[in-house]
């Protein structure tokens, strides 16, 4: 009878373990992401995530993630740094928890330009004549998107104020980009990869400018979420992170799967998929110094209402990111 009942004992407390076990294996995380060459690659979170689930949706553009993220259909975000200030400006609540990959925008002029490559002195000779005509240039971007700052900055450091010198031309959908140049609508497009290199490969438009040279570089993704989901789903939070991680661990060493999902993802040539990484490059580090840069500028640029600096600092989580390398936030971009 005692061995009957300790055995018993040992099975119950096998079942709740078990139970304990599976509950903390089905922690469930939404996951949204935007469609351009350095974010399709969080669509691998999923089958990389450990102790969570993951469902992971991608939308058309980095405003749509951030919006389904403040309206709460989804926990963790991929979206930009330009994103990230922008919903602090608001008063939105975003803690960022993690980078992701950087770079990916690229300024194209039209063909009928006919502007050399990395000339600032003639494309500012074509902004003045354009305005003295009465003719400003038109130069589209996703408005909201990390290619629309890098744009701005780099223009401003050139003396080219984007809100009075050009016309600017809001075209939401990147993948609406070559469209646009193809058919004269716009005189230059600052556009995302993969549909950077997808409009020069097709000729619609010549390689101008990376528009890296301003307060924010080439930093463009960061995953975030909100402090709510920090408080009741930590541990799916900190499985993200770490998947993230690890596959931009993985990106370094081997670019195949990443082009295997742009491809996959956007239905783009394998060619176009190759191009394209090479204005990309994977990095997990906050980069806090920066980001507070990049505030500075969008205030500057009248892109914010008001100074988020305080913000900006002290919604950055690192403790995801250390758990994840094993290192201290010193050496991961604080």
């Amino acid at each position: 009878m005692r061995t009957s009942l300790r055995l018993g004992l040992m099975m119950l407390a096998a079942l709740l373990g078990g139970s304990d076990l599976a509950s903390a294996q089905t922690a469930k995380i939404k996951l949204g992401y935007a469609k351009c060459a350095h974010c399709l690659p969080m669509s691998l979170i999923p089958g990389m995530a450990k102790n969570v689930e993951v469902e992971a949706t991608g939308f058309n553009s980095g405003n749509d993630v951030l919006t389904a993220l403040i309206s709460k259909s989804i926990d963790v975000a991929q979206v930009t740094y330009l994103h990230y200030i922008t919903a602090l400006d608001k008063g939105f609540d975003v803690v960022a928890v993690s980078g992701q990959i950087n770079g990916g925008s690229e300024c194209l002029s039209s063909t009928k330009l006919n502007l050399p490559p990395d000339d600032w002195t003639a494309f500012k000779a074509m902004v003045a004549k354009g305005k003295s005509d009465g003719q400003p240039l038109k130069v589209a971007a996703s408005r909201g998107n990390a290619q629309d700052i890098h744009m701005r900055g780099a223009f401003l450091k050139q003396g080219v104020d984007p809100n009075k010198d050009i016309q600017f031309i809001n075209i939401p959908n990147p993948s609406d980009h070559l469209a646009a140049l193809q058919r004269g609508e716009v005189d230059m497009i600052c556009s995302v990869e993969p549909f950077a290199s997808q409009i020069r490969l097709a000729g619609a438009g010549k390689h101008f400018v990376l528009p890296y040279d301003q307060a924010a570089g080439n930093l463009t993704n960061l995953i975030v979420t909100r402090s709510d989901v920090i408080a009741s789903q930590r541990a799916g939070v900190q499985g993200v992170v770490t998947a993230v991680v690890e596959l931009d661990n993985k990106l370094v060493a081997d670019k195949g799967p990443w082009i295997d999902v742009i491809n996959k993802l956007t239905g783009l040539d394998k060619t176009v998929a190759t191009e394209a990484l090479n204005n990309a490059s994977p990095d997990p580090a906050i980069h806090r110094s920066q980001t507070l840069a990049i505030a500075a500028m969008m205030r500057d640029l009248k892109y914010i209402s008001k100074d988020v600096s305080a913000e900006a600092e002290k919604n950055m989580d690192y403790s995801f990111l250390e758990q994840a390398t094993g290192k201290a936030k010193n050496d991961l971009g604080y």
